[in-house]
């Protein structure tokens, strides 16, 4: 029997697991403010990494990061209706601008520094952007206009979870204006790959791109699209987006340039997202019964060394060894960047540091004790395989000199490896042979363990029928993800409404 580094196991809870990793692995916690987190070092380092590579990966496409306020104007949002119905109950609003006593030894907003136009604090950005492109936009020869910004935004959500859904997150959002609608769509799709590229090949997410449904577009938008990665206990996260806006904001916001015949039309416009949700997905895609599993791309330290020391003689010679090891992999280069190597000088004991970083999911832990020394050797400790078959930790001596020249390819390996055993997981819970609803219905019983996904035949029905069917689901605690991209041509009838099926779409439950 295995006794694992956490007190709770995925089977048993895993609602209180993805918690207790978030707490073991230092990842972030309660600021004292309802729905917000502090974010502890190593939590906050994985965002880096993701922003330094998600970042990389969106200039490569043309666009140039900026920067706009925190605070918007109301009237921003009354400009377009749709919108500010969409995010209406998750506004927080700034409305005055100084305090004084109240007489009760407190203090209350001053009656006399009421706002003349109340403040919303940025539920996302398209308002005050299009503000901005309504100024920078004249002619033909203005477009595009390709812009990302990272920034944190607040949306007053009612029931939060840390990483999941919280009140103030950190995100980046892109935003475009284009003279056609065929570019504007061609941008929106193309961002859409950028992020499933990177969910696959630097999260080790696999994921399924498609277009959302007509009632889970973003509020404004004449299409919304999406990358749907399934966690371990079989729910769905939508893990970025992308919006093909058309000329819904730009009429509001009078986004208008002049084109080549010389006549005035509206510029066509998108936007996409990605926030520290995608650390929630990390978590309960690749985290196991001891803590978290970091991809090595995203590893703030790809590889930690642990010295075994005894407030012995001999503890100078172990840590110059250490030292020297540190540097010959900082030398190495592993995805065409310098190996992150940590050595760890902390003063606690060894097994109490290996422990450490066995729960926050370094990729490769080493220790050197002194018989490493004397060997020339190093104990190695993959996260991605932390015990032998009969249940011992994994930790495989190695000649010092041989686990250098392989370290850049074990950083690999381990990649590859999370990656194939949450694809091998992906791949074994999304059905395609269920053709009637009594059938979903019983595939989502209750009694059905982790049962991941169906993809059905759809009619893509609008009004009445759509309603019908989101209410149907709503009653399962089911929710429609996203018509796949690469799904099989559909045949025969919707499953939820009888009339002949157009597309293909993915039902299951999620976050």
């Amino acid at each position: 029997m295995i006794k694992h580094a956490l007190p709770v196991t995925r089977d048993g809870d895993f609602a209180q697991w993805y918690q207790t990793v978030i707490a073991e692995a230092d990842l972030a916690e309660e600021s004292g403010v309802r729905g917000c987190m502090v974010i502890r070092p190593w939590g906050y380092g994985i965002w880096e990494r993701l922003q330094r590579l998600l970042d990389d990966r969106i200039k490569a496409t043309g666009h140039e990061n900026c920067y706009f306020p925190l605070f918007i104007p109301l009237g921003n949002f009354e400009r377009e209706a749709e919108h500010v119905e969409g995010f209406a109950k998750e506004m927080a609003v700034v409305t005055h601008h100084r305090l004084i006593a109240d007489g009760k030894g407190g203090l209350m907003p001053d009656p006399e520094a009421k706002l003349e136009e109340p403040l919303v604090v940025r539920p996302t950005s398209e308002t005050v952007i299009g503000t901005a492109f309504a100024r920078w936009v004249q002619s033909w020869r203005d477009l595009p206009i390709l812009i990302n910004q990272w920034a944190n935004v607040v949306r007053w959500e009612m029931r939060t979870r840390m990483f999941l859904r919280t009140a103030e997150f950190l995100w980046q959002e892109g935003h475009t204006a284009h003279a056609t609608p065929e570019e504007a769509r061609e941008e929106t799709l193309k961002m859409l790959e950028v992020y499933r590229s990177f969910a696959e090949e630097c999260a080790a997410l696999p994921v399924i791109a498609g277009e959302k449904p007509e009632n889970e577009r973003f509020p404004g938008a004449v299409a919304t699209y999406s990358i749907e990665a399934m966690m371990q206990d079989g729910k769905a996260l939508q893990a970025g987006t992308s919006h093909f806006l058309g000329t819904n904001f730009s009429a509001a916001q009078n986004i208008r340039f002049q084109n080549k015949e010389g006549a005035f039309e509206f510029a066509q416009t998108t936007s996409w997202g990605m926030s520290t949700r995608m650390i929630g997905g990390i978590i309960m895609v690749h985290g196991d019964d001891d803590g978290l599993r970091v991809p090595p791309r995203l590893a703030p330290w790809q590889v930690v060394i642990v010295p075994m020391l005894r407030d012995a003689p001999e503890d100078a010679e172990i840590v110059a060894y250490c030292k020297a090891l540190q540097a010959e992999l900082a030398a190495l280069s592993a995805f065409g960047e310098p190996v992150r190597c940590l050595l760890d000088l902390k003063p606690a004991k060894a097994a109490t540091k290996r422990w450490g970083w066995v729960k926050k999911g370094a990729p490769i832990v080493i220790e050197v004790g002194g018989r490493d020394v004397a060997g020339g050797n190093v104990s190695v400790i993959r996260r991605d395989r932390l015990y032998r078959e009969d249940g011992k930790l994994d930790s495989a001596v190695v000649a010092r000199d041989a686990f250098v020249a392989e370290a850049a390819a074990l950083l690999g390996e381990v990649q590859a490896t999370l990656f194939a055993e949450a694809k091998a997981r992906f791949d074994g819970n999304i059905r395609r042979d269920v053709t009637r609803l009594p059938e979903l219905e019983a595939y989502f019983a209750e009694s059905v363990a982790k049962p991941g996904w169906l993809e059905v035949t759809w009619a893509k029905p609008t009004g009445a029928a759509l309603d019908a069917v989101v209410e149907k689901l709503k009653s399962l605690k089911l929710t429609l993800r996203n018509v796949p991209l690469d799904a099989a041509p559909a045949a025969g009838d919707c499953i939820f409404t009888g009339a002949p099926a157009v597309e293909r779409v993915l039902v299951g439950r999620s976050y």
